[in-house]
């Protein structure tokens, strides 16, 4: 076996539009290809690939102790926080401080976790300074 990355998470939505909504209008993932049931979205690293889930299955959504969650880098938690709490996106988590960085936890339109982590450098070279949220300042 020859694995070279991740290519892509998948997940299953209730409501593809809503999907779509929340992940390329609030969240701000471009859209890399769309198809009547599929859509990739990102543009490097892997990509996150949302269809239709099943009408007949079960469906349930993320915890962080033995579900699916979906982690964003991000250049200030406070501030991507305050962004999708004006745009009516629910918390799961308020903003913890760990020692790697500062991580933010809300949820999908089904509920999903997403996690959104400001990571801590010990080479201040490579902190993301100068953006706020999810865009350059």
């Amino acid at each position: 076996m020859n694995i070279k990355r991740v290519g892509n998470v998948i997940l299953a939505v209730k409501d593809l539009d809503r999907s779509i909504e929340f992940y390329h209008d609030i969240i701000g993932l471009p859209i890399r290809m769309q198809r009547r049931a599929w859509v990739d979205m990102g543009t490097t690293g892997a990509l996150l690939s949302l269809h239709p889930a099943s009408l007949a299955a079960e469906h349930s959504g993320g915890s962080i102790d033995n579900g699916i969650t979906i982690g964003f880098l991000v250049g200030d938690v406070k501030s991507a926080l305050e962004e999708l709490r004006g745009r009516g996106v629910r918390v799961y988590r308020e903003i913890v401080e760990r020692e790697a960085g500062k991580n933010a936890i809300v949820y999908d339109p089904d509920e999903y976790l997403v996690s959104l982590f400001e990571p801590k450098y010990t080479d201040k070279e490579q902190q993301t300074g100068g953006y706020h949220g999810f865009t350059p300042a």
